[in-house]
């Protein structure tokens, strides 16, 4: 490394949160080196769903327990659980309910809320400092309803956003489709989210983060992380597959649902699985969109974005090496082709990735509870793209030793 110990970091994942923080870091005048197994951008960055999502909803409490059973039972549902994995992930299920009590609840909704509350003012800054403004779309997302008893059932949420503040306005399916005429007249009601962007190339984005940290004087090493210490002069060693060794004086790992692994070697497990999303991108959609949509009833949604539109969302629980099931993608483009009945799926690929989730729906943002030096970033799950530039400057701080704007106990790796 090419400064002194007390100025180097290293971070560990060259997703869109990694990349970030990189960037951040180099911009405070660290020297850093982002690390990762695969090239930057290639994991769940890429397929995710190029949305800037400002209204968090916390996964669990009572209204998502009702639902739970008819997703599990419906081949179609929003949620798949393959059975060959439903025992590993019930310790997980069970800490997933405990953070439905209505008192964590309100928690959970207050610390989303944080963040999600200066997210797009801090993503706007970092679309300034990598040169790319344009890379944000300026119209909003359509949340749409095909009855009212699905617009009903989607009320407490809208409720959750009003009480924290956030702008949204109720349409009929007449002004949705105004608004976007792809849309079809079984589209009864729908609410404009004007703040919800879109990014137009998510994995572009990524690129062109670590392009302006490398510009600014990181370095990018392609490597698997094997094991991490901390020394007797303070310094943090990491061990690299290859056999390469490094040293920094922080360490910061953003490695997705991989950073449960290096968690584990470092005495403290995080109850960190994959929620594993499918997308299907279309370049020869017959089509074009203006806003993005979701269809809450169905949990997924429709982006204009890389150059196509990317139909993409839902659950699977399978854990990280099952093969993908890539059914799954098929049934979101046949919803889909409801709600966008011109939709055509020409020139058309499909992809599966890793969303790094944990049962609260909060990320960890937070140092090591046992190795100083050591921080982590992980666990977004479908935020990870909403929260990059807000995590970056947290995690920031926190390195360089800066007050956070925030209140950062919700996001501690030793809540569990």
């Amino acid at each position: 490394m090419r400064e002194e110990a007390g100025q180097t970091a290293i971070v560990v994942g060259a997703g869109i949160i990694g990349a970030a923080i990189a960037l951040e870091l180099q911009r405070r005048g660290r020297q850093v080196t982002l690390i990762d197994r695969d090239e930057p951008g290639k994991g769940a960055s890429f397929g995710n769903m190029a949305s800037i999502a400002l209204d968090f909803a916390a996964g669990s409490g009572p209204s998502t327990w009702r639902k739970i059973p008819r997703w599990l039972l419906d081949p179609e549902g929003p949620v798949w659980l393959r059975p060959s994995y439903a025992l590993r992930m019930l310790p997980w299920f069970l800490r997933f309910v405990a953070a439905g009590r209505p008192s964590r609840l309100r928690e959970i909704e207050d610390a989303g809320m944080a963040l999600s509350g200066r997210a797009l003012v801090d993503f706007r800054a970092m679309l300034q400092t990598i040169g790319a403004p344009e890379l944000m779309t300026e119209e909003g997302c359509l949340a749409i309803y095909e009855t009212e008893a699905e617009f009903a059932g989607d009320r407490g949420h809208l409720e959750m956003m009003r009480r924290y503040g956030f702008e949204h306005q109720v349409l009929s399916g007449a002004a949705a489709r105004h608004l976007e005429p792809a849309l079809s007249p079984v589209v009864a009601k729908a609410v404009l989210l004007p703040d919800n962007k879109s990014i137009r190339d998510p994995y572009r984005l990524v690129l062109k983060v670590v392009d302006t940290a490398k510009a600014l004087g990181a370095d990018v090493v392609s490597a698997s992380v094997r094991t991490i210490e901390r020394k007797a002069d303070g310094r943090i060693a990491v061990a690299l597959e290859d056999g390469r060794h490094l040293e920094a004086a922080s360490v910061v790992l953003a490695a997705g649902v991989r950073t449960r692994f290096v968690a584990e070697r470092l005495g403290e497990p995080i109850p960190l699985e994959t929620e594993r999303g499918y997308h299907t991108q279309i370049m020869r959609p017959g089509i074009s969109m203006g806003y993005s949509i979701i269809w809450p009833h169905r949990a997924f949604m429709v982006t204009p974005t890389a150059g196509g539109i990317r139909v993409g969302g839902n659950v699977e629980l399978a854990g990280l090496d099952a093969p993908p099931d890539y059914r799954r993608p098929r049934v979101l483009v046949r919803h889909a082709q409801r709600i966008l009945p011109d939709l055509k799926v020409e020139e058309a690929s499909d992809w599966m990735g890793h969303r790094p989730a944990l049962p609260d729906t909060i990320p960890v943002i937070s140092p090591s509870s046992r190795v100083p030096g050591v921080f982590y970033a992980t666990g977004h799950g479908h935020l990870g793209l909403t929260y990059s530039a807000t995590t970056a400057q947290l995690v920031a701080d926190m390195v360089t030793g800066e007050t956070s704007a925030i209140d950062m106990t919700p996001f501690r790796i030793n809540r569990f």
